[in-house]
């Protein structure tokens, strides 16, 4: 398994407009698709980043910390 995500994107007038479903706040904007979808993915790699710090604060000293990869 991949990270993959859902990008759910719609025109808006002169826009495109995107948001990915299993990462709420994640939202995207762009003159095209592909400027709409790189922007999308901008925002989830932000919030998944910004998700994992929150996450990882106050873990204490002697916790055993792994890492684990899913392909």
């Amino acid at each position: 398994m991949r990270n993959e995500f859902t990008a759910i994107i719609e025109r808006d007038g002169d826009l495109y407009i995107a948001y990915c479903p299993e990462v709420p706040g994640a939202n995207g904007q762009g003159r095209t698709k592909d400027e709409c979808r790189r922007n999308l993915a901008e925002a989830i790699a932000l919030i998944l980043e910004d998700r994992r710090e929150d996450g990882l604060r106050g873990i204490p000293d002697e916790a055993i910390k792994e890492t684990i990869i899913l392909e």
